[in-house]
């Protein structure tokens, strides 16, 4: 019986042990509103400077991670800065190289507000939330947020025949060529 108690002590302390990653679902009524507010400076009235944040509680979800890399494709952010962050017509987002800053809230403003040169604005368009999630995998990108927070693997995965499976191709222009063997000379 002593066996078998221990089992299940071990098992009881393995469970609590485990930390299981807080899912935010629903934002609430704030969250939802349609982003439109950001610091475009630290500098401000009274009080206070602002300080922009290092890190953000989407930052420390795989699932918000998640999310922005689903939005990423739904919103096309592919089409100008290219899959997974490469750079296209728009600047690389997976280098060391950011020209509007690499906090949250300098990638929260550049959605939002929109740069020049390209960048649309997405304030008033796209919900608080999403910006947040969308700002966390673009950090990711450039692998600024911590290793235990990864964007899961794409839903549709793409699936290319096995080569021996494919159909034989033979190109119209095919010129058959002579081998020459080494001996032969």
């Amino acid at each position: 019986m002593k066996p078998l108690s221990g089992c299940i002590l071990a098992v009881v302390l393995l469970t609590a042990g485990c930390k299981r990653e807080q899912r935010l679902f629903d934002p609430g009524p704030n969250a939802s509103q349609l982003a439109s507010s950001v610091h475009a400076t630290v500098v401000q009235a009274g009080g206070q400077p602002y300080q922009p944040a290092s890190t953000t509680p989407y930052e420390q979800s795989a699932y918000a991670v998640a999310e922005g890399k689903r939005l990423y494709s739904a919103y096309n952010c592919a089409g100008c800065h290219g899959v997974g962050g490469g750079g296209a017509i728009g600047p690389a987002l997976s280098d060391s190289v950011w020209i509007y800053g690499s906090s949250p809230d300098q990638i929260y403003a550049t959605i939002v507000q929109g740069r020049g040169n390209g960048m649309p604005a997405f304030g008033g368009k796209v919900p608080d939330f999403q910006v947040r999630e969308l700002a966390a995998y673009v950090r990711s990108l450039s692998g600024q947020l911590p290793s235990t927070i990864a964007p899961s693997r794409s839903d549709v995965m793409p699936v290319a025949k096995a080569e021996q499976a494919r159909k034989q191709e033979h190109p119209g222009d095919e010129n058959i060529q002579p081998i020459q063997h080494p001996e032969s000379h």
